[in-house]
């Protein structure tokens, strides 16, 4: 059965950077759509960024970003290492958190939490003002 492991969570002070990573195992990355969810306090769960599936077909890699993390944060997948990256950086205060990676199936990407039937246990992020 396949996991999905992330790491790189912790305290930082607001404008600093982190990089979770969100290692696979057990499938390969390359045939899922992958996402970053976070979850707040008191909050909803909400996907903040989302890489499509690679497909050769494709000469680019088509990325979403919730408008509160657009310019500071960047999804990337590395295929190779059956790992999905997220730099954040300019961390706010407002970013404070529980990070999700998720995995969904080819097919159209999702920003949907119920459309992701693979979760990683979470990583909490804590940015201090």
């Amino acid at each position: 059965q396949g996991q999905l492991v992330e790491s790189g969570g912790g305290l930082v002070q607001a404008g600093g950077s982190l990089r979770l990573s969100c290692a696979a195992s057990g499938r390969t990355i390359s045939n899922y759509n992958m996402a970053w969810f976070r979850q707040a306090p008191g909050k909803e769960r909400e996907c903040i960024a989302a890489i499509r599936w690679t497909d050769i077909r494709w000469t680019d890699t088509f990325k979403y970003y919730v408008d509160s993390v657009k310019g500071r944060f960047t999804i990337s997948r590395d295929n190779a290492k059956n790992t999905v990256y997220l730099q954040m950086n300019s961390l706010k205060p407002e970013d404070t958190a529980v990070y999700y990676c998720a995995a969904k199936p080819s097919a159209a990407m999702s920003t949907i939490i119920n459309d992701y039937p693979y979760w990683g246990q979470g990583t909490q992020v804590t940015v201090s003002s």
